[in-house]
């Protein structure tokens, strides 16, 4: 038995209670954070989620709550009700405007 291959079982189970956010564009800029690892519990929906980040992070608030901010989950354009699990990504971004 080989022990320096060994894989240490409590970082698998670290990794997979958590969420990547990201958040892009203006938001990113408001919120002075680009990224953030949230552990959760149980899956959310990405409105709780957003409930859940204001709650420790409250001067975020006016920007979480916007009705114009988008989210992709796993790199697809995402509604608030969809679920979030551990292992998922899941982006914030406002909406994008051209010109």
């Amino acid at each position: 038995m080989a022990v320096g291959n060994a894989i240490n079982p409590n970082d698998a189970i670290s990794s997979a209670q958590k969420v990547e956010l990201l958040f892009f564009g203006q938001l990113k800029e408001r919120l002075k954070c680009s990224k953030l690892s949230l552990e959760i519990t149980q899956p959310l929906t990405i409105s709780e989620l957003k409930l859940r980040l204001v709650s420790q992070y409250p001067h975020w608030q006016p920007w979480l709550e916007e009705r114009e901010l988008l989210a992709a989950l796993n790199q697809t354009m995402s509604s608030s009700d969809e679920i979030v699990k551990a292992g998922d990504e899941l982006a914030f971004f406002p909406p994008v405007t051209g010109g």
